[in-house]
């Protein structure tokens, strides 16, 4: 099982990942060489809706509204779960391999980060966290770094980190709903 300890070092790179990196959404700077995307959106306010959000990102339901098939070794995201992620419709859907790497310990911090395995046409990494802060704000943040895998996906070039951010906002919509909060970021 591939894990980031709560120290904050690197799990170390095992076997299946497509990329070096494994566990660099925990620690900044991101890597150089990849594409990085940073996204924030407003979920609402309130220990209610952090604790609604926070559920809905760790049971993988954000990902589920959008429309994504998921396929998850366990019901919660947890360090070393298998989750497959179909993308698309009919004939044109893919399926990414990903594996959990960490998940926060903190009271005000929920969420996952995952890692690219073999066959998923991106190699890199993405966090889905929600975080309650001081004032009362909740808020989802989206942090990747990837660059191509396959084929298709440097050929597709530019497009890729447009269609990784409307897919990030999208989450961000979806969350907002799952929470109850629906308000404008």
């Amino acid at each position: 099982m591939t894990r980031l300890l709560n120290t904050g070092r690197p799990a170390p790179a095992g076997p299946g990942f497509n990329y070096p990196d494994v566990g660099a959404t925990r620690r900044r700077p991101l890597p150089a060489a990849y594409h990085h995307l940073h996204h924030r959106t407003r979920i609402g306010y309130g220990r209610a809706v952090f604790e609604a959000a926070g559920a809905a990102v760790c049971g993988f339901a954000m990902h589920r509204t959008t429309g994504a098939i998921v396929r998850a070794g366990a019901r919660t995201a947890r360090p070393g779960t298998r989750v497959d992620i179909g993308l698309g419709f009919g004939p044109m859907r893919i399926t990414v391999p990903c594996r959990v790497l960490w998940t926060p310990q903190e009271p005000d911090l929920a969420g996952f980060a995952y890692g690219t395995l073999t066959g998923h046409p991106e190699a890199g990494e993405e966090s889905f966290l929600v975080r309650l802060d001081g004032d009362g704000a909740v808020w989802f943040e989206v942090t990747a770094f990837s660059r191509p895998g396959v084929w298709y996906t440097r050929l597709a070039g530019p497009v890729v980190p447009v269609l990784q951010k409307a897919y990030a906002r999208m989450l961000g919509r979806a969350l907002r709903k799952l929470a109850g909060a629906a308000r404008p970021a």
